[in-house]
C-alpha cells in the first residue's frame, strides 16, 4: 500500500509529520492490504492563518482495487485530530467495502 501525505502552505508538514501520519496508516488500515492499492491525504487550514474552531481538514482518499476511489473528510481544531477523526471513518468505510467485497 502506498501512502501519500500532502500539506497546505499553512500545515508544517515536514518529513517527521509525514512519516508519522504514514506509520499510522500502515499499522492501522494493514488488514486491507488486499484491496486497497493506494491512501492519499491532504491535511489543510481552512483559514489560514486566522485561528478559529474546527479550522483544520484532513482528506483521506483510498484506492481499492477495481473500485471508485473512497473519500473521508473531517474537521477538527488540530491536524492530527482531524487526521485521527478522517481514519477512524476510512477503518470503518473500508470494513463495509471489504464485506461487500466477500459477499460477492
Amino acid at each position: 500500500m502506498l501512502v501519500q501525505i500532502h500539506t497546505d502552505k499553512n500545515i508544517e508538514g515536514g518529513s517527521r509529520f509525514s512519516e508519522f501520519f504514514s506509520n499510522e496508516i500502515k499499522n492501522e488500515l494493514a488488514r486491507f492490504d488486499e484491496i486497497v492499492t493506494r491512501i492519499e491525504v491532504h491535511v489543510s487550514d481552512e483559514n489560514g492563518n486566522k485561528s478559529t474552531p474546527n479550522d483544520k481538514k484532513c482528506v483521506i482518499e483510498a484506492r481499492v482495487e477495481k473500485k471508485q476511489p473512497i473519500a473521508v473528510t473531517a474537521t477538527a481544531d488540530s491536524p492530527e485530530k482531524a487526521f485521527y477523526e478522517a481514519l477512524e471513518k476510512m477503518q470503518r468505510v473500508l470494513d463495509t467495502t471489504l464485506e461487500k467485497i466477500k459477499e460477492h
